[in-house]
């Protein structure tokens, strides 16, 4: 029997991000290695998204006003933590760390947390208001949260360094372990014709791809302002075919704004709203494009950009990107700062590259993938993350008796797919 581990979660909506997308992405793992995974989310019972989760799902909501409070939380875990070798939160700030903390505290059952870069400074000065509301919130909730857990787990070296820096008193047991994604699945070939039939203007062009939320963190005004530049100011040879595709929903405020700035920019043509892709449509974006970019204010990790390198897409970032490091290090794309200026410099490397050297990188961000981000290797270091801080004689023994004890190499799936499709969707330096 293997482990039973259990994920404690705000929701498990798609469009909440990265931290749902990792628990599905590292439970499908644990699957193929015999264990089980349940989630436990503040959602409505009936809500109709529980029906796509691929994974039991035990929803205790609907959790009230932005701090989604639920008063069946704290009851249910009490209940059935029991049951679990393993509890794991995914994210603060909201009632689900206080409730485990609640449920569990001073009961022996020990938990652990990923804080999913919601320690970051950055929020600090950019949102100084919330801040303030969280510092008095902290002593009595968060605090007491990370303090009591067995483990924080961090994603990267940078977002356990940075998250020393927001709030006072603090102490936890820090354990910076690998993050990742399973990467590209499917058919390249089939994901990129799909994706054509539906965009037939992107076919033959030098397509740039932000795939993400729609916020204003994510800098997407700075990579509208840095094409409009490039175009006025590059060569016609070299942006003529340029266009920009950006797949995320997009029905929200914000969103209207960047496309206010859009056709203030005119941009209007070169623009693709794509809107929330999944599945072969989201790898078919991948596959059509020559780079990713994410001029990003704040990232914790970015599972797109992971994505983006195990489908041998380079990567246009910021250093606000907590992985910017291993990219750079790496050789799988271009880094520099989070504003107007870096965003240009970026996209003109990206245009002045040659037909060899862009070649080189793609082949590099896919070995960057499969040597650092791939979920094999995510996966077995949370496992040795969970070792190192078990709690008692019966998690130990738990780990102990899981069948993954040693690292798995990741396989390398369809990666010579992924090169094949990677050849025949263009290049910045045509």
């Amino acid at each position: 029997m293997g482990l039973q581990i259990l994920h404690a979660i705000i929701t498990v909506n798609p469009t909440y991000g990265g931290p749902i997308e990792g628990i599905v992405q590292t439970s499908r793992e644990h699957r193929r290695r015999g264990n089980s995974v349940e989630i436990l989310s503040l959602d409505d019972p009936d809500d109709r998204l529980l029906v796509q989760c691929e994974f039991v799902c035990h929803a205790v909501g609907p959790g009230l006003g932005k701090y989604r409070y639920s008063p069946r939380l704290v009851p249910w875990l009490r209940a059935n933590a029991s049951k679990f070798d393993f509890i794991i939160v995914n994210g603060i700030w909201n009632y689900t760390s206080f409730g485990v903390w609640r449920a569990l505290h001073g009961s022996g059952i020990p938990y652990y947390v990923f804080t999913h870069g919601m320690l970051d400074p950055y929020f600090k000065k950019h949102y100084p208001l919330k801040h303030l509301k969280k510092m008095l919130y902290w002593p009595c909730a968060e605090y007491r949260v990370l303090r009591d857990a067995n483990a924080v787990f961090f994603t990267c070296e940078e977002e356990r360094l940075l998250a020393r820096q927001s709030f006072h008193p603090y102490r936890c047991n820090e354990h910076v372990v690998n993050y990742g994604t399973a990467g590209a699945v499917g058919d390249p070939q089939m994901q990129r014709e799909l994706f054509l039939s539906k965009f037939p203007h992107l076919r033959g062009k030098r397509n740039l791809l932000f795939l993400g939320r729609i916020h204003e963190k994510k800098g997407i005004d700075l990579t509208l302002k840095a094409l409009a530049q490039c175009v006025k100011d590059a060569p016609k040879d070299k942006v003529n075919d340029v266009q920009l595709i950006i797949a995320g929903p997009d029905n929200g405020e914000y969103a209207s704004a960047l496309k206010a700035l859009c056709y203030e920019l005119q941009l209007t043509e070169r623009v693709t709203w794509a809107g929330m892709l999944g599945n072969d449509l989201k790898w078919g974006a991948f596959f059509v494009s020559d780079a990713f970019v994410l001029n990003s204010h704040q990232e914790n990790f970015g599972v797109s950009v992971a994505e983006a390198l195990s489908a041998a897409l380079p990567t246009l970032i910021t250093d606000k990107v907590n992985i910017w490091r291993e990219i750079e290090e790496a050789g799988a794309g271009f880094v520099d700062t989070d504003d107007l200026a870096g965003a240009v410099r970026l996209l003109r490397r990206w245009l002045g590259a040659s037909r060899a050297e862009w070649a080189d990188i793609r082949t590099r961000a896919r070995e960057c993938f499969t040597s650092r981000f791939h979920i094999a290797l995510s996966t077995q270091s949370l496992l040795d993350g969970l070792a190192m801080y078990a709690g008692n004689e019966a998690q130990a023994h738990a780990l102990r008796r899981d069948s993954a004890g040693t690292v798995r190499r990741p396989p390398l799936g369809n990666q010579a797919a992924v090169g094949a499709a990677s050849k025949s969707s263009g290049h910045p330096a045509q």
